[in-house]
């Protein structure tokens, strides 16, 4: 799969219901909306840029961005005068990883699936309209990607967002498919209601998805989700190949059932709290 452009990520609002929550502190909100302004691309940035993008007026985000600097996880280049990320940003990040029960419990599936596939391997969790990269295996053909553990990705035209959507009910499924920007990726990208409804359909029903070219020219993937005692979707895994290499008949006729096989030996390896 060729290297592409992640799509760009917008910093979330502040929640609605945050306005009458006398819990909820305002100041720790701004500072993380600050952190969000970095990333896909914007490595570097000035005072001026951060309050833009952030939404904060230039004195508060001078405030946010000092703080964040003595803290460890800014710094600013004392020639430009411009922020950039640390690596102690990392850090959250690497401990949901080192304590999540589901990247743990799924970690021999997946190279058990990576080593009879020889192909990319990803495990995927749902978070709002995006699948976020929990873990991935990748291929000795694949010369290089931009999906990486953390990377985040639509869920609507990925095939282990389908696979998630496609065990939700299904009001809830359309609600965040309402609220996603379905904007065409490739040619090949399905961007209409009733379309990708149709998908959620026929995905529940043969309990795997198939998507060909709908983010990344020449990708094909498959995935099933690893759900939870209710039937919930927990996360999902995938595999990808190279169109290249194999043809969508091919793909679905050799790891279709290896997928569905592997996320339900994951749903059964989770904790019984999370399989409640």
């Amino acid at each position: 799969m060729a290297a592409a452009s992640l799509p760009r990520r917008k910093p979330p609002p502040a929640p609605a219901e945050t306005i009458e929550d006398g819990l909820f502190v305002n100041s720790v909100e701004k500072a993380f909306r600050v952190l969000d302004v970095f990333g896909n691309g914007q490595r570097s940035l000035g005072l001026s840029e951060i309050a833009a993008a952030s939404g904060l007026d230039r004195s508060a985000a001078q405030r946010f961005t000092h703080t964040l600097e003595r803290l460890g996880y800014l710094r600013k280049d004392p020639r430009t005068r411009h922020y950039e990320l640390t690596v102690r940003t990392l850090d959250l990040g690497h401990r949901y990883i080192r304590s999540s029960a589901i990247v743990e419990r799924a970690a021999p599936y997946l190279l058990d699936l990576s080593r009879a596939t020889e192909e990319a391997v990803s495990l995927t969790m749902l978070d709002e309209t995006e699948v976020v990269y929990l873990s991935r295996l990748l291929s000795r053909y694949m010369l290089n990607t931009n999906v990486q553990v953390g990377s985040r990705l639509p869920a609507y035209c990925t095939a282990p967002g389908l696979a998630m959507l496609s065990r939700l009910p299904r009001a809830e499924a359309k609600r965040i498919l309402d609220r996603s920007d379905r904007r065409a990726y490739t040619p090949h990208t399905t961007t209409a209601m009733p379309a990708l409804v149709a998908k959620l359909d026929v995905a529940a029903r043969q309990g795997f998805v198939l998507t060909v070219q709908e983010i990344y020219p020449g990708d094909v993937s498959i995935a099933a989700a690893v759900l939870g005692a209710e039937g919930e979707p927990c996360a999902a895994v995938n595999v990808a190949v190279s169109l290249s290499r194999c043809q969508p008949e091919a793909a679905v006729e050799r790891y279709s059932a290896l997928v569905v096989t592997a996320a339900a030996a994951m749903s059964q390896s989770l904790p019984r709290e999370q399989r409640r």
